[in-house]
């Protein structure tokens, strides 16, 4: 193991099974680091298989790992001894099954709609009736856990039910960059453009994982123009809007932009409470109405932890009578003490003490940065500790719109990570808020 320490190896794989558990395989213990010379590590795989799967999936991961273990900027690069199989796989994207492998409860009659996401409801419903011609393309963003593979999916069961014979391609961005690089590796592009480039109708979810790829940016977006041009519909979804992917090409924003862009943002009291009758009633639960407004109450992060708080609650109920109270709901949920509800003019009172600016600044249409700052750590504490909506935040500031508030949450955010003085004012901010009390000393 020339210039690198058996020590550095093993940082590098604590680091990875730490930071990125997901892609860790078995067959991890087995990789050996062969050389470190001229700025690049070569790690040496088993088989041309695993030197793939690294490729596709790691070689960030492991770059990141092994500039944190040696301290040096260094790319990492995978090899190994052994040679390719004579015999050829078919081409995954060739051979996959017609039928498109989609959630039978995804669909539009199963959705719940509320002021957060009527926009992209009403667009998706559209879309599916008139695929091309209603909005093209139709781009949905928001959080996870929110509705928004709901929605696609709502659109690819209503296309097939309405046309069968339409070629609907329902992916991840993640199939899409494997089958371009599967591609790129056996010399199939042809093979590949085919593939994507006569459908009807091409539905790609988390498309904002494109943003890091180069070159299959590229390859998307001349996929993109031919599909757009021929009038065949495009509907993609991300957890930001076009603008905030991070590394997108600015013809992939302007293309996206063309279209509808339409958010998905978290569902306030009244939806939450809709969405857990409606779940409940899927699953053939018997919820009562104080307990559907406790669980909604105590879950405001997304849809998929107000469905999993259902069943913990269902489930824990069946090792008791069978009969669903609000003393098994809280049990189910954790902690039978219920946090402390914020709200908005609470948190602008304690900002405007804190930060030494007045409420009415803070409101208003000022935009020094003395007033911009605390006004944004407002609308991300509102965001964080409130039920409200971005349209709903945006209008206790002066009525901004909800790209505005999602913008400024946005900076907040990335901000903690890098400016240790803010991360700690939010904290105490945070904490004095939950508890109910204010402070004094000015930031």
């Amino acid at each position: 193991m020339p210039n690198l320490e058996s020590s550095e190896w093993k940082e590098i794989v604590t680091h990875l099974r730490t930071r990125f558990p997901d892609l860790m395989r078995g067959w991890f213990a087995n990789l050996e680091p062969r050389r470190l010379h001229g700025g690049a590590l070569t790690i040496l795989a088993a088989n041309p298989a695993q030197v793939r799967y690294l490729n596709a999936h790691c070689r960030q991961p492991f770059t990141e790992a092994a500039q944190a273990a040696t301290g040096m900027l260094i790319s990492v690069e995978f090899e190994t001894d052994q040679p390719e199989s004579v015999s050829v796989a078919p081409l995954s994207f060739e051979h996959e099954s017609p039928e498109m492998m989609l959630n039978d409860d995804y669909v539009f009659g199963n959705f719940v709609t509320g002021p957060c996401n009527r926009l992209a409801h009403a667009a998706a419903v559209a879309v599916s009736e008139s695929p091309g011609k209603a909005y093209n393309p139709l781009f949905l963003h928001g959080n996870v856990g929110l509705g928004k593979t709901h929605l696609l999916q709502a659109v690819c069961h209503t296309i097939r039910d309405r046309v069968p014979e339409r070629r609907t391609l329902y992916i991840s961005c993640e199939t899409f960059t494997n089958h371009f690089i599967e591609a790129v590796e056996r010399g199939a592009l042809n093979q590949f453009r085919y593939r994507y480039r006569h459908v009807d109708v091409l539905v790609i979810d988390d498309i904002q994982f494109l943003g890091e790829r180069e070159r299959s940016q590229e390859e998307f977006f001349h996929t993109f123009n031919t599909l757009h041009q021929s009038q065949r519909q495009i509907i993609v979804c991300a957890d930001c809007c076009p603008a905030e992917i991070p590394s997108l090409q600015e013809r992939l924003i302007s293309r996206f932009n063309s279209g509808l862009v339409a958010l998905v943002d978290r569902p306030c009291l009244e939806t939450r409470m809709a969405i857990i009758r409606k779940k409940a009633k899927l699953r053939c639960i018997e919820v009562p109405e104080d307990v559907v407004k406790l669980i909604a109450a105590r879950v405001e992060t997304n849809i998929r932890e107000l469905e999993g708080a259902l069943l913990k609650t269902d489930a824990l109920s069946q090792t008791r009578d069978g009969i669903i109270t609000g003393e098994i709901a809280l049990e189910a949920l954790g902690s039978l003490e219920t946090r402390r509800p914020v709200t908005i003019p609470e948190i602008i009172d304690l900002v405007s003490s804190r930060y030494s600016v007045r409420v009415s600044d803070l409101q208003g249409r000022k935009r020094t940065k003395s007033v911009t700052g605390p006004r944004q750590v407002c609308m991300y504490l509102a965001r964080e500790l409130t039920n409200h909506s971005l349209e709903e935040i945006g209008g206790f500031f002066g009525g901004r719109d909800h790209s505005t508030v999602l913008h400024g949450c946005r900076l907040i955010a990335e901000s903690r990570a890098s400016d240790g003085q803010l991360n700690g004012n939010v904290e105490e901010l945070t904490d004095l808020l939950q508890k109910g009390r204010s402070g004094g000393r000015a930031m």
